[in-house]
This record gives C-alpha cells, sequence and structure tokens, in this order.
C-alpha cells in the first residue's frame, strides 16, 4: 500500500472560525437552506423573546414580514445587554451577535428555564442574514447596530432616551444561502399560535405586508385552549379537558387531555415550548402514568373482570398536550426532537397519577365514560387485529398472490419503481397500456373506498379495495408498518379532474395519512396531473395540452380563438399514448409530492373534510369557495 503523504499537508487543513463556518456549512445548524431552515430563522429569534417570557419578563411579541421578505422580531423583555463585554471587550450586544456559544443561557442565573440552550441561535440568524439591525432599549436609553452577513457594519449607536424596555430585531436573509427566499403564512402563523398556547397571558401579534394580513394570538386558558382548539368540531369527552398541574424539583409540568370520537391518538408534547414531535421521557411518563391509573380505577370500581387494558386501547382517540418546563433539558439530536431527561419520566408519572386519579374519583359520570370508549376500543382493536393479521399473511405470500388486478412492473429495486392508484377500471386499462412496463406498475380502485375517518378499523380492513392497496405496497400499516419493505418509492395517485376524482384524491390521502402516514413523511405519496384540455387545429392530430383554466384562457388571449377545444372529464377518454405523454412519461409530467410541513394542520382538515360533523365541513366549503379552481356541476 503506498503512503505517500505528500498530497496532504497542514495546509490542505481548512480551519473555520467563528460564523464563517455557519455560513460555509449553513446546514449543520439550521437543517437546511430549503424552506425548513429559512423558516428556522424566524422562529429563533422569536424563541429568544419567548425565554424572556419564560424568565418573567416579557408578556408582549410582534413579528412583521415585510414586502422584501425581511423580518421584524420586536419584543417588551428587558433587552439584550449593551455594556462592554469584559472578556472581548466589546458591547454584549456585538458578542451575542457574533460569536458562537454567546449568551445568557449558560451560567444558570439568567434563564432558569430556555428554549435556546446550545446559545448559536441569534448568531447563527445574523451569519445567515444580508443585513440584520438590531435595536435595544434598556436602562432608559435606546441603541442600535447593523450588521451585514454576520459582521458588524458599524459601532453601536446610542439614538436616544427611552421609556419602555425590549429588543427589536430586523433582517433580511441572504439569497446566497437560502435556495427561495418566500416566507410561508401559514408556517409562521402555526408556530405563533403554538407558542401563544404554551405561555398562557403572552400575547404574540403577527402581521404580514405582503399581505395585509394580521392576527393576534393570547390564550389565557393556556393548553386547556390548544386540546379545544385540536378537537374543534369533534364529539368530546368529557365536555371541558381534563388538567393536571403541578411541580417536582424545578421541574414545572402540565398536561390537558380530551377523549373524541376516532380511532386515533394525537399527542404533542413539547419541552420548554419546543415540540418534541419524537417525544421522549415526559412522554413516557404520561403513557405510563395514564395507563395505570384508568386501570386502578376500572379494576376498583369494577368495570374490568379480569386482565388489564393496553396502553393503546387507552389512548386510542385521546388528544393531549404535555408541556414541562426543564432547567437543564437534555435533547437527543441536532433538531431537539426528543427529550432525554431520565428524572422527567418520573415526575410525569407522578404527577398524572396522583391528579387524574383524584379527578376520576370525582367526576365517577366521566370516569364511567372513558372506561367504556376504552372496552370498545379494546374489542374493536381485537377485531382489526384479526383483519390485519388476515392481511399481513396475504402480503406475505409470493408475488403471484398479489393483488389480480395489479399490473406490477419488471423491475424490483422499489427506489426505480413507481405504482399508479388510477380511478376506475377504463383509465386503469390505458394506464397498463400506456406505461412503461419496467418500472411503472399500475393498481386500478374501482369506486370510491371506504373513508378511513369514519370507518373503524375492522371494517377498513375488511374492503377488498383498501387490502388490494395494503398487499400491493408492502410496508403493512400502523404498528405493523415497515417502509423498509414498501415495493415502491413513488405511489402516485391518478384520478379524473372532476368532482368525484378530488374525492377519490383526498379519500386515498386521508388513508395514507391515517395508517401509512411514514410513506408521506418520507415523500413517497405523489398526485399526477392529468390535463384538463388538448387544442387542436382542424385536421391535425397534433395539439397543445393545457392544464387549468387559467391556461386556457391565457392560450386563447395569446393564439386567438381559431382552435378545437376538447375537454377531458375523465382519463378514460385519453387513448393509452396520450395518458403517457401528459401524466405518465418521467421526461414531460408533472406530479406534485406531498408534504406535511404542518402536521396540525393536516389533522385538522381531514377531520373537518372527512369527519362526522356536516356543519364545519359547510363552512369549511364557503369559506374557501372562491378558491376553486375546477367545479363540474
Amino acid at each position: 500500500m503506498d503512503k505517500n503523504c505528500s498530497g496532504y499537508r497542514a495546509e490542505d487543513i481548512q480551519v473555520l472560525e467563528g460564523l464563517e463556518a455557519v455560513r460555509k456549512r449553513p446546514g449543520m445548524y439550521i437543517g437546511s437552506t430549503g424552506p425548513r431552515g429559512l423558516h428556522h430563522l424566524v422562529f429563533e429569534v422569536v424563541d429568544n423573546s419567548v425565554d424572556e417570557a419564560l424568565a418573567g419578563y416579557c408578556d408582549y411579541i410582534e413579528v412583521t414580514i415585510h414586502g422584501d421578505q425581511s423580518v421584524t422580531i420586536t419584543d417588551n423583555g428587558r433587552g439584550i445587554p449593551v455594556d462592554i463585554h469584559p472578556q472581548v471587550g466589546r458591547p454584549a450586544l456585538e458578542v451575542v451577535l457574533t460569536k458562537l456559544h454567546a449568551g445568557g443561557k449558560f451560567g444558570g442565573t439568567q434563564y432558569k428555564i430556555s428554549g435556546g440552550l446550545h446559545g448559536v441561535g441569534v448568531s447563527v440568524v445574523n451569519a445567515l442574514a444580508e443585513w440584520m439591525e438590531v435595536e435595544v432599549k434598556r436602562e432608559g436609553y435606546r441603541y442600535r447596530q447593523r450588521f451585514e452577513r454576520g459582521l458588524p457594519a458599524g459601532d453601536l449607536e446610542l439614538l436616544g432616551e427611552a421609556d419602555e424596555t425590549g429588543t427589536r430585531v430586523t433582517f433580511k436573509p441572504d439569497p446566497e444561502i437560502f435556495e427561495e427566499v418566500d416566507f410561508q403564512y401559514d408556517l409562521v402563523a402555526k408556530r405563533l399560535r403554538e407558542l401563544s398556547f404554551l405561555n398562557a397571558g403572552l400575547t404574540l401579534v403577527f402581521r404580514d405586508e405582503r399581505t395585509g394580513k394580521e392576527r393576534v394570538y393570547e390564550h389565557a386558558g393556556g393548553i386547556r385552549d390548544f386540546v379545544r382548539h385540536l378537537n374543534l368540531h369533534k364529539e368530546v369527552l368529557p365536555q371541558q379537558p381534563i388538567y393536571v398541574e403541578d411541580s417536582k424539583q424545578g421541574i414545572s409540568v402540565e398536561v390537558a387531555l380530551q377523549y373524541v370520537n376516532a380511532d386515533r391518538e394525537l399527542i404533542f408534547s413539547y419541552a420548554n415550548t419546543i415540540h418534541t414531535v419524537d417525544g421522549g421521557t415526559h412522554e413516557a411518563g404520561f403513557k405510563a402514568a395514564l395507563t395505570r391509573t384508568i386501570n386502578d380505577y376500572a379494576r376498583k370500581h369494577n368495570l374490568i373482570k379480569n386482565g388489564s387494558f393496553s396502553g393503546e386501547d387507552i389512548r386510542e382517540g385521546l388528544t393531549a398536550v404535555i408541556n414541562v418546563k426543564v432547567p437543564e433539558p437534555q435533547f437527543e439530536g441536532q433538531t431537539k426532537t426528543k427529550l432525554g431527561n431520565s428524572e422527567v419520566r418520573g415526575i410525569l408519572d407522578w404527577v398524572v397519577s396522583q391528579l387524574l386519579a383524584g379527578y376520576l374519583e370525582e367526576h365517577p359520570a366521566e370516569a364511567r365514560g372513558i372506561i367504556q370508549r376504552v372496552i370498545i376500543a379494546s374489542r374493536a382493536r381485537e377485531a382489526a387485529r384479526r383483519a390485519r393479521e388476515l392481511t399481513k399473511r396475504k402480503s406475505l405470500l409470493e408475488s403471484s398472490t398479489l393483488p389480480g388486478k395489479l399490473a406490477d412492473c419488471s423491475k424490483r429495486d422499489p427506489r426505480e419503481t413507481e405504482l399508479y392508484l388510477v380511478e376506475g377500471d377504463s383509465a386503469g386499462g390505458s394506464a397498463k397500456q400506456g406505461r412503461d412496463r419496467e418500472f411503472q406498475a399500475i393498481l386500478p380502485l374501482r369506486g370510491k373506498i371506504l373513508n378511513a375517518e369514519k370507518a373503524r378499523r375492522d371494517r377498513l380492513l375488511g374492503n377488498e379495495e383498501i387490502r388490494a392497496l395494503i398487499t400491493a405496497i408492502g410496508t403493512g400499516i400502523l404498528e405493523d408498518f415497515e417502509l423498509a419493505r414498501a415495493r415502491y418509492h413513488r405511489i402516485v395517485i391518478m384520478t379524473d379532474a372532476d368532482v368525484d376524482g378530488s374525492h377519490i384524491r383526498t379519500l386515498l390521502l386521508t388513508f395514507f395519512y391515517r395508517y401509512m402516514k411514514p410513506l408521506i413523511d418520507a415523500g413517497y405519496i405523489f398526485i399526477a396531473q392529468p390535463p384538463l384540455f388538448k387544442m387542436s387545429k382542424k385536421g391535425k392530430k397534433e395539439g397543445v395540452y393545457l392544464y387549468s383554466e387559467e391556461q386556457l384562457n391565457r392560450f386563447l388571449r395569446e393564439k386567438g380563438r381559431d382552435w378545437n377545444i376538447q375537454r377531458y372529464k375523465g382519463l378514460g377518454e385519453m387513448n393509452p399514448d396520450q395518458l403517457w405523454d401528459t401524466t405518465m412519461n418521467p421526461e414531460h409530467r408533472t406530479i406534485l409530492q406531498v408534504t406535511l410541513l404542518d402536521a396540525l394542520a393536516a389533522e385538522q382538515l381531514f377531520s373537518t373534510l372527512m369527519g362526522e360533523q356536516v356543519e364545519p365541513r359547510r363552512e369549511f366549503i364557503q369559506h374557501h369557495a372562491r378558491e376553486v379552481r375546477n367545479l363540474d356541476i
């Protein structure tokens, strides 16, 4: 082996100092340079203001998106210190904005509870901003300093006197760093609404100068209001959320919970206002306490004959919000998505066990109603288990026993294959003839599948179309789901461009969201975009395909009206070669990837559109009627 080292010396080692490293490798600090990373900048600055609120010094935060995509975050906290830092010899404000791991959260005296514990938040935002201006009102004076791409553009300025205190940060993300600088209103609004639920008494104002929208978020009821919001338009038990709150060993705990008439569980957990999407010790402690307390109550009052209820049965239909404040949180992973403090589990267990047991004894009617729900869930789960086992056994057989109507592809590497879910046998026939058999599989679906929002699992899994779908994809569902078993890494929903097609598409998306959500998270679900119109000259087969009413109107304005217009009401009206050219050929087609940037919004949308309640569905349709693009009457 040649070990000649002449080509690898000390000068080849690149040393990145300070914020230069952030600009060189932004993904290490904010996750990505796409939409998630872009919005992370806003949330980092907002979290600093929320830390002031957690410390008891701030009750008002204002966020404004300006027309040039710059953002201003203002709070009425104490203001970032501006006196000279003894170690660096520069104003503390400049140190905080230009040095990694510089902040008031490391010594443990200024911020006992904090979300931004890594201390890199605001300096990282500064590093990734084209420019940033920070204005501070503190100790009777007003100060300002400007930065450009992380570096001071001048010294700290004294602007004059000030009666109030607080910090105002304005920054513009650097287009040299981010793929696209375009803030999404709904994404920012969701986080601010979430923070208002988690910090009772805090007012958050959100303005978008691009559209004129303005919202004020303030929830005196805290996480109880959060649970009410999650369960809006649903049948609930009890009528008001159960709420427990206590603190132990310096750790503050509050939990709100309520049941709905559904077979899913919805648990949102937070540690120091950070959404721990992967759970952690606080969730584990809550679940253990809930299971034990419900079982203890049922046995004590002879509501269960023998054995005990499983945790899954007890949590079916549960909506819960867990909110803990921990002085020294230990988050697992770079993105802080899982809480790791071992002591938190025992504290959650103790608090929930004691206070929930007291609630059940004081509210016997509600307690018996919950137990009755659990009994029904237990029976349905057993029926669903039998139906799932039948589906599982079928899916484990050789490919020759895959659904008979599935036209599979010849390739076996799932990274190179795709499955089209096609509405109707007629369109399925055209798709089978027009496809590329090497990598495209076709599964025609007859009629509308069952509504996964309403149907219980046992009935859903007994449905022939659902079983065919599960078997063809190969992953299993729910607790049996394994992403590695997916037979295709692109699953494309292809339906007609009419009301029925839209309904079938929504039914399929509801099923995937409720039973195979990891497919959406992995980016495996897509929606085909078949054309609505074909424009052609008289006597000629060739034509131009258009995909919306807007494209049609623009075409007629630009090309004149001497064209034949053919409207496709269904995929079956297309010849196989037309379907291939317009909708299935990877070189020409447009397919939309289904993503979930906001799981809470998706949860509410599916519940509204596909749930039992008619009135909220009517309100949704009336509210969004102007957004409709294609409507068949």
